[in-house]
């Protein structure tokens, strides 16, 4: 009665009622907080309970067959907070993996406590340990016949590692860690074996600038120290060198690389900041070292040669075929590939393929990689995919039409050792994975298949050890056997297999990314335009033809995706420095020009700071005034122009004025072909004619001084006579009394006038007597004018 009373609220008092209902709501709080973390934790969460992390170091032999020994090693680290007591780590084995799709799903999952782990393998097959501390990483060894784990037929097994232990918290054993990998199992010999060809790249990126040094020599310049780096012991290059000379691989190798590595073994200059140093005889010798291990390593092997530069084919698909001349570059880079290759390794490679990054492909791709003249496009299983549900991957080969053949990489095999692959942990993983996916692939089908593996462009040094291993036990089982590219590509194609390229909207967007913009094709193409206005002057283009030509194929490298500043530094260097040598030739400034006379010559001088000769070059010299001042009769006049190296050449034109002031003159060097050459001189040309007036005063002038000197020569010539007809020597004493100077102008005067100093002169009776008295002897007095 009293609860049906309260329900109704008919005999409780409202204060009751309200503390009975928050009593209520006080005692299921916790319960309420408990249901909402549980409605709210993932599976993610609950996976991540084990508080152990398990690290598979060794696995060994991959894999392993009848008779063998599998001894699993690495550690355990205890990541929680309370130690573990009373664990053990252990191994089971589980249920056949018969789909590489499964493979994938169980490889996401290998961590995860809460899956299926089979049952353990008991007895003495364990590793104990009594304590584990939190944080500190206790290591493991466990070795177990293979028959021990009872393996059924050929397959791939999921093999666990997991640690089990107690906690204070949980008092109870209970799975803490684990860490799940594939066991490739292969009982007996496969009655058909999968022929696998396996791709090496020996691929850097860019190292050589277009600068070759201000010498005869042609001194290269890199741009920095990463070659030496990557080619000395323990570096990239040194270890793919060294782990591939004892593997069944195709090389693929980029002509550049070779290119680089053997202009080290020469002078050549590193850029330091502002500034190059000398390349060193360590360095070079470490060069020579390198490449004459190459040489051993590809001396009985396969060698397929990319174009010079591995340009990047989608990026010119996609963005360069507009751009004129872009596909001339790939054509080159073709072309030079088999020289560089043969040249320094010594053997002649196989152009016939072309390689898109990472093998995907659109019509577009196909058309260019096929345009340089390969008919072979290495693809890629994830770009050229199954659409007519087959139940196992067919062999690579595919005709995709106009006499193409479409080389397809497996992709799962492929992308492999992809990552992080440092830690010996993740290359373990990596490696049985791989093994797994190859040994599931050869038991999809009876039928002889060629399958072709394709890995990353640009191994790092730890994924390339990786990919040793695993070709080291692929090479060792008895389900594979290797082959080489060209017998992979020529293999009878499955008729089931996919023949369509997928279109451009399929072309992976993240890929489309990195491509290079058209800018980049666009600056390009200016850059073979202004070496084909400079090469046409040079007496040896081959110097700058060359250098430049290398330089434009590492501009469209595929090595620039991810680096697109750096490829735009590198294009913008290698124009910067072809302006530079093409600025080595010019004409020197000139000030204003002073011209006097109707005609007159005017000299322009031609610089020519380069090592080698010009030629071929035309100098113009244009009036812009042509009715005040002509050269050569007309507006302007042109002269051809030969310089040598090291030296200038002074050109000299005729110029005739028709009129005073100042007239403009404008000096252009041209190339033989009319393009304008450099940049122009401008000066200016001041005319200072003298009119006919102005000559015939002139004139005049000149014909009295000459009238007056000849007058002056006669009268001397006279007076001297006269001396010679005085008396001899008996009249001694009168010429005693005579002056000094007899030519002086008074003595000259008396002469004529008949009389001498200092004697008397004859009066005769019909002489007229003197007009004024005779001048007196006495000195003249103050203010009295002296004649002199």
């Amino acid at each position: 009665m009293a609860e049906a009373a309260d329900f109704q609220g008919t005999s409780a008092s409202p204060a009751r009622r309200w503390l009975r209902r928050t009593g209520a709501l006080l005692a299921g709080a916790p319960l309420l907080a408990g249901l909402c973390q549980l409605s709210t934790a993932t599976p993610a969460e609950a996976a991540d309970s084990g508080t152990v992390s398990v690290a598979l170091d060794t696995l060994t032999p991959s894999a392993p067959t009848e008779g063998d020994t599998i001894t699993v090693s690495g550690t355990v680290t205890n990541n929680g907070k309370q130690s573990v007591t009373k664990a053990h780590v252990g191994l089971s084995v589980g249920s056949e993996i018969a789909t590489r799709s499964s493979i994938d799903t169980a490889a996401k999952d290998s961590t995860d406590v809460q899956g299926p782990t089979g049952p353990e393998v008991g007895g003495k097959y364990v590793a104990k340990f009594a304590k584990l501390t939190p944080g500190v990483a206790e290591p493991f060894s466990i070795s177990v016949p293979a028959d021990e784990l009872d393996l059924g037929g050929s397959g791939v097994y999921p093999l666990a590692v997991a640690l089990s232990g107690e906690t204070s918290a949980q008092p109870w054993e209970q799975l803490l860690g684990v860490q799940r990998t594939f066991l490739p199992w292969q009982s007996d010999e496969a009655d058909t074996r999968t022929r696998t060809t396996y791709l090496w790249p020996l691929v850097s990126s860019v190292h050589m600038t277009a600068e070759t040094g201000s010498n005869e020599q042609q001194t290269p310049v890199f741009l920095n120290d990463d070659l030496t780096k990557e080619i000395a012991p323990g570096g990239r290059l040194d270890q793919m060198v060294s782990l591939g000379k004892d593997l069944d691989i195709t090389w693929v190798i980029d002509p550049d690389l070779l290119a680089s590595v053997d202009a080290m073994t020469r002078a050549y200059r590193v850029k330091t900041g502002d500034t190059t140093r000398a390349g060193t005889v360590e360095e070079q010798n470490l060069a020579k070292a390198w490449l004459a291990e190459l040489q051993k390593a590809v001396a009985d092997k396969e060698v397929a040669a990319l174009p010079f530069g591995d340009p990047d084919l989608a990026s010119l698909a996609h963005n360069g075929t507009s751009v004129t001349g872009s596909l001339s570059h790939l054509d080159e880079a073709t072309d030079v590939a088999t020289t560089t290759v043969r040249t320094v390794l010594h053997v002649t490679p196989n152009t016939d393929f072309a390689w898109p990054v990472d093998g995907a492909v659109d019509p577009s791709i196909v058309k260019v990689a096929t345009s340089a003249g390969a008919d072979k496009v290495l693809a890629r299983s994830d770009s050229l995919q199954e659409t007519s549900g087959l139940s196992y991957t067919p062999s690579a080969a595919r005709p995709i039409g106009g006499g193409t053949t479409a080389v397809v990489a497996d992709a799962r095999l492929s992308t492999a050792f992809q990552g992080d692959l440092t830690r010996a942990s993740a290359s373990t993983l990596a490696v049985q994975r791989f093994l797994a996916q190859s040994l599931t692939l050869g038991l999809q089908t009876d039928k002889q298949r060629s399958i072709v593996v394709a890995p990353q462009r640009v191994p790092s040094a730890s994924q390339a050890r990786a990919m040793a291993e695993a070709l080291t036990a692929l090479q060792g089982g008895n389900w594979s056997q290797p082959q080489e590219l060209t017998a992979a590509a020529a293999a009878k194609p499955d008729p089931a297999a996919t023949t369509t390229v997928p279109p451009a909207s399929k072309y992976p967007s993240s890929l489309r990314r990195q491509e290079l913009p058209r800018t980049a094709f666009e600056e390009i193409a200016r850059t073979q335009d202004e070496l084909d206005n400079f090469k046409v002057v040079l007496s040896d283009e081959s110097r700058v033809v060359t250098p430049f030509g290398r330089a434009m194929n590492r501009e469209m490298s595929t090595s620039w995706r991810g680096h697109t500043a750096e490829g735009a530094g590198f294009r913008s260097d290698v124009e910067a420095y072809l302006d530079s040598l093409a600025d080595q030739v010019k004409l020197i400034d000139k000030s204003e020009t002073k011209l006097s006379g109707r005609s007159a010559t005017i000299p322009v001088t031609v610089q020519n700071n380069l090592v080698q000769g010009v030629d071929h070059l035309v100098l113009r010299l244009t009036s812009l005034s042509p009715n005040r001042l002509e050269i050569g009769g007309r507006a302007y006049s042109e002269q051809k122009v030969e310089v040598s190296g090291g030296h200038s050449q002074t050109v000299k034109f005729t110029t005739t004025a028709n009129a005073n002031g100042r007239a403009s003159v404008i000096a252009q060097l041209y190339t033989e072909d009319g393009q304008p050459y450099g940049d122009a001189v401008q000066f200016d040309v001041r005319v200072t004619e003298f009119t006919a007036t102005v000559m015939l005063v002139i004139g005049g002038g000149v014909l009295l001084l000459v009238l007056a000197g000849f007058r002056m020569y006669t009268q001397r010539k006279r007076a001297a006579a006269r001396e010679a007809e005085e008396p001899g020597p008996d009249e001694a004493g009168e010429a005693a009394d005579a002056p000094e100077n007899p030519d002086s102008p008074a003595d000259r005067l008396k002469e004529e006038s008949g009389t001498r100093p200092g004697a008397d002169a004859p009066q005769q009776p019909s002489d007229p007597g003197p007009d004024t008295a005779a001048e007196s002897a006495d000195p003249s007095g103050t203010g009295e004018r002296v004649d002199r």
